[in-house]
């Protein structure tokens, strides 16, 4: 985010999680790392569900002395339930908190207001236009999976990764890789129906006149092994 005299890059760090596979770890790892070269860590909390063991987990992982905490959907949880949520999150000892909501804008002014006041004084890092880092096949990747995991009702959430294989634009061919051959029925769907649905509508939001291959392959437990995670660029 640029303006007129401050640049705000924001890192989206996976989320941070109790590891049961390599990926798991790996996941955690690529997010601690993160939060370490930033200026300000923002832990977004939701406002509609209690603070648990889960948050506890998470702040106790990161420098709280440099965090905020941005206690999101204030829309939905309602004045009473903010006030609760935020005396509870008092113990984190974060050096902010900010309820907002991201759907209507609420408080979001506020949250940009400090993170703009918390950036150094230096050179911009990124051209005023640009808006993002993440290459076009990555997010072309990541556009696949999250229809994948909209249409299988998240039934395969850590079971599916997505890479682009070809690159020749407007010509673009992502393979979709499952654990095993079951899954790989639940992705393609009776008679192709599941493929072609998440296809469709990732094909809507590419440019105009891009062509998009999908392909199914199955990789016996991959999350479960290191090689394999890291080789699927995670």
């Amino acid at each position: 985010m640029t303006n007129e005299d401050t640049q705000v890059v924001f890192v989206d760090t996976p989320g941070l999680h109790k590891a049961v596979s390599a990926l798991g770890e790996r996941v955690n790892a690529t997010a601690l790392e993160s939060t370490k070269d930033v200026d300000v860590v923002c832990l977004v909390i939701d406002a509609t569900a209690p603070f648990g063991a889960g948050d506890k987990w998470v702040s106790s992982h990161i420098d709280m002395s440099k965090a905020i905490v941005v206690l999101n959907k204030v829309d939905k949880a309602g004045p009473t339930k903010v006030l609760k949520q935020l005396t509870a999150l008092s113990q984190l000892n974060a050096a902010e908190y900010f309820p907002v909501s991201a759907a209507t804008g609420e408080g979001v002014e506020v949250l940009m207001r400090y993170l703009q006041s918390k950036m150094p004084e230096g050179e911009m890092l990124y051209p005023a236009d640009m808006v993002s880092e993440t290459p076009e096949s990555t997010w072309i990747a990541e556009l696949v999976r999250e229809q994948l995991l909209v249409y299988t009702n998240q039934e395969l959430p850590y079971s599916i990764a997505t890479r682009v294989t070809e690159w020749e634009p407007p010509r673009v061919r992502v393979e979709i890789v499952v654990e095993r051959e079951s899954q790989k029925g639940m992705v393609i769907g009776k008679g192709g129906a599941m493929l072609n649905v998440v296809g469709t509508n990732v094909r809507k939001q590419l440019p105009k006149g891009m062509f998009l291959e999908l392909a199914v392959v199955v990789d016996k437990n991959w999350q479960q092994r290191a090689e394999r995670v890291e080789r699927l660029g995670y």
